[in-house]
């Protein structure tokens, strides 16, 4: 077992405890949206988690803490489009359907547009958008039209939205570090939205030793590959240190 492997194994086992708040802040078209803050030091980066498809921001529970400890400030949302996961509620979802606003994936870029905004005007430090499925997607099409955003982190990201080139074509002049991590029976698809990108600072990652699971939560504990998912993150964390 190599040191970064063994680093990472004892890093997933042996955790220290960060705050956690729960946050209101409001979308670019004024809806209020809800957030779990993990804030390890005002002086870290800041990581946006954005969730998947029919889920809430219970889908970093486990994870937030882990790159708190790896010296991140996380901010997971609760975006329009969702429902629920490990016991947390999408209290932004309940909002916009108690206003009757629409809840299409296309729909959460303006809480993704809102959480860059709330963050900006707390800190300078660097962003890192973070995406899930559906939010992988949008992550890339808000990080090619926003100069704050630093890099990009995404999870089986694919063309999810009725215009099937939506994604390839928003982000062709995306020249920011991006890692896109994802299973192996996904990993064309994934590979299809990256066709026009230019690729001097692309990642794409599928584990080795397993088929992975798609999302996000190919990161929990109860995926047999979380610890290759794990492994990949903090070398592209070393990546984006070193440049």
């Amino acid at each position: 077992m190599n040191k970064l492997y063994l680093s990472i194994t004892l890093f997933c086992a042996v955790i220290t405890a960060s705050a956690q708040q729960k946050i209101t802040f409001t979308a670019t078209d004024g809806l209020e949206v809800t957030a779990d803050a993990y804030i390890s030091s005002t002086s870290n980066p800041y990581i946006i988690l954005m969730h998947q498809a029919g889920y809430s921001r219970g889908e970093y529970r486990d994870i937030a803490p882990k790159l708190a400890n790896l010296g991140y400030n996380c901010i997971a949302l609760d975006q329009r489009s969702g429902k629920e996961v490990n016991f947390v509620t999408n209290e932004t979802a309940q909002r916009a359907a108690h206003k009757n606003l629409p809840q299409n994936y296309i729909d959460a870029l303006s809480d993704i547009r809102g959480a860059i905004k709330y963050i900006k005007e707390q800190s300078s430090k660097p962003i890192i958008l973070w995406g899930s499925s559906y939010s992988a997607s949008l992550a890339l099409v808000v990080a090619a039209e926003e100069l704050k955003v630093n890099a990009v982190i995404v999870f089986s990201p694919g063309e999810y939205f009725p215009d099937k080139d939506y994604v390839k074509n928003s982000i062709k002049k995306l020249t920011i570090p991006v890692l896109a991590l994802t299973s192996k029976p996904e990993k064309e698809k994934m590979e299809e939205v990256f066709t026009l990108m230019p690729k001097k600072n692309l990642t794409l990652f599928t584990p080795t030793t397993g088929i992975g699971t798609h999302g996000a939560k190919a990161l929990w504990d109860n995926n047999p590959t979380s610890k290759e998912y794990w492994m990949q993150i903090t070398q592209f964390f070393s990546q984006l240190k070193n440049k």
